[in-house]
């Protein structure tokens, strides 16, 4: 199912202001409520399609992307939405308390929460992100503990009721006519405490470990380019689902090839002979099929002309269509003659001294010109 514009999902124009956004998302958000909505498939879908146009325009980077670039453009940067409601609730819980007056979590207990999402830097060549690449990674991450299954428990034990607020997670205190709730400072708000805590994780319920993933890297990515693996970040909170892994992409210097986008600039060193007369020179180019092209040098080229070779660029992340190159012309003019080349030189300045027919030119000098 393609996905729908963001401004009209939310119905609102492309120049609404965050408070518009949020006023709208707001009413969305109360109509396709699963509350309010139980077992309604289409309401889900609406609740979820409008918390994702929601999270991109309230963000201004995601927005910008957006608009420049359109839902590709934020794929490209790792963004694909939510994968379900806790994520949704996990992300705005505080707005749907601010709407709602209650918790996106339904239920008693603690709120689930996301885990912590990861960084993960990774260094390319040009010919690799031009190529694109499977590597294997390794990474630390925390996990559930394997001894204890999460609960922080020792083996044979389970988790005790909180004794302070009765498995409640919350104590409430009156003052004068009034009753305020806060987070039990026993449990923290679990509603339960261990009183003989795993051996192995000492209680906190994750062990650090060594992933190893294969990452696919798709050809086209650029230097900054953040490719996101969801579910691979660190374990949730209370039943939330996990953070999400994000690899950040780093580009070598290439001793040839400069990047901008999908286009290549390159310089290349020709005699002021080839430049004059024009020549044809092997040009070095990335891929497979060719290592290398005819590059045509146009009689009369003159030094930092710029030639281009379409198509021989940087593939798109987007449609894999190639940029151009950009070859900048740098003539080299030689230090030392010997007599023969010094003799051809001087009988060329002669005839551009001199008219057709052998009459000599008269003209103004340069400096005659710049200056009446």
């Amino acid at each position: 199912m393609a996905k729908r514009d963001y401004y009209e999902v939310l119905g609102v124009p492309k120049n609404a202001g965050d408070d518009d956004i949020k006023r709208a998302y707001r009413q969305l958000a109360l109509k396709y409520h699963p509350d309010r909505n139980p077992g309604n498939r289409e309401a889900e879908e609406h609740f979820k399609e409008a918390a994702e146009a929601y999270e991109v325009l309230r963000d201004h980077e995601k927005r910008q992307i957006y608009d420049r670039f359109g839902h590709a453009g934020l794929e490209n940067k790792g963004f694909t939405g939510f994968s379900g409601f806790e994520d949704i609730f996990s992300s705005f819980g505080d707005i749907f308390e601010d709407f709602f007056g209650f918790g996106g979590h339904r239920g008693g207990g603690p709120r689930p929460r996301q885990g912590g999402s990861l960084r993960y830097d990774i260094e390319l060549s040009l010919e690799e992100a031009f190529a694109g690449k499977e590597e294997e990674v390794v990474f630390p991450r925390l996990e559930v503990c394997d001894e204890c299954g999460g609960t922080g428990a020792a083996p044979g034990t389970q988790r005790q009721v909180c004794p302070t607020c009765r498995g409640r997670g919350q104590v409430i205190r009156s003052q004068g006519f009034f009753q305020v709730s806060s987070t039990c400072p026993s449990c923290h708000g679990q509603g339960s405490i261990i009183t003989d805590p795993c051996p192995k994780c000492l209680g906190g319920g994750k062990q650090r470990v060594e992933r190893r993933i294969t990452l696919k890297i798709p050809a086209g990515v650029d230097n900054g380019s953040q490719l996101r693996l969801r579910g691979e970040g660190e374990p949730g909170e209370n039943g939330g689902p996990p953070g999400d892994l994000f690899v950040v992409v780093h580009l070598k210097p290439h001793e040839i090839f400069s990047r901008d986008g999908t286009d290549l600039m390159a310089e290349i060193p020709i005699s002021f002979v080839q430049a004059a007369l024009g020549d044809q020179i092997k040009m070095p180019v990335l891929g497979k099929e060719e290592k290398e092209v005819e590059l045509e040098i146009p009689d009369g080229t003159q030094p930092d002309d710029v030639l281009k070779l379409p198509g021989k660029g940087m593939p798109s992340l987007r449609n894999q269509r190639r940029g151009d190159l950009y070859v900048k012309v740098r003539v080299q003019i030689p230090r030392k003659l010997n007599d023969e080349q010094r003799q051809l030189l001087e009988a060329f300045a002669r005839t551009q001294d001199k008219r057709p027919g052998g009459r000599k030119k008269k003209g103004k000098a340069f400096w005659q010109k710049v200056i009446p």
